[in-house]
């Protein structure tokens, strides 16, 4: 995969993964702010908006709706991380794919060196801005991960999503294993009684990492395709 797939697939995935945190809630859900500085998820969702059509098609001169909010000088004081009374919940849902329809066709048309404008007036390339964008929704994404884990408990990137159980008695174990409550080896005789527990997993994890180890390039972390359970 080249450099540009790449790029557009891990950016199409943590925008397919925003829209499905907004998924399945009411008006109300949506527009909640859950902390104390006002966030909520469909304010995430407006704002990622304007960043996608601003970075990725405004910025090489290619044409786009027009959002009200831009001629609005409350944009600058908070204006697009809510939805006012009269915005509909689900246009603002609906505006954001188009724009991320619109970014991605730029991607896909344009070399990832072709020059365009900041908002500031700055000379940017493409690939500066895909970066700034898949960024900046990376960590609005993750924002969303809590917001929706707060409002009903849905956690994961996507449906099904093996790095993410929901199972209501392994996450009681596993905050017991993170509070003290029982120890590691409480925590792991558990791990083991599961019917979804497999040791090979573990096995052939450490094999890859001596085998990486031995080319310079092991890594610490838990492979990214097995369950926590596993």
């Amino acid at each position: 995969m080249d450099e540009k797939a790449q790029l557009l697939k891990h950016l199409g995935d943590v925008q397919q993964s925003l829209l499905w945190k907004v998924e399945g809630l009411s008006d109300a859900e949506l527009r909640r702010p859950m902390t104390d500085t006002g966030t909520n998820l469909i304010g995430i969702v407006k704002h990622l908006t304007g960043i996608t059509y601003g970075y990725l098609v405004s910025a090489f001169g290619r044409e786009r709706e027009a959002l009200p909010i831009e001629d609005d000088e409350e944009l600058f004081f908070g204006l697009d991380l809510w939805a006012t009374p009269d915005e509909s919940t689900d246009e603002i849902v609906a505006v954001y794919r188009r724009a991320c329809a619109a970014g991605a066709r730029t991607i896909e048309e344009l070399d990832l060196d072709t020059s365009g404008t900041h908002h500031s007036g700055s000379t940017v390339t493409l690939r500066e801005m895909v970066l700034t964008v898949l960024l900046d929704t990376t960590r609005h994404a993750g924002h969303a991960d809590v917001l929706r884990e707060l409002v009903d408990g849905r956690v994961g990137n996507r449906p099904g999503d093996p790095m993410s159980p929901d199972d209501p008695e392994y996450l009681r174990m596993y905050r017991a294993r993170i509070t003290g409550e029982i120890d590691r080896e409480a925590w792991m005789a558990y791990v083991k009684s599961r019917p979804d527990y497999d040791p090979s997993v573990w096995r052939e994890h450490r094999a890859r990492q001596e085998t990486h180890s031995q080319g310079g390039s092991g890594s610490a972390g838990r492979p990214s395709d097995v369950s926590t359970s596993e």
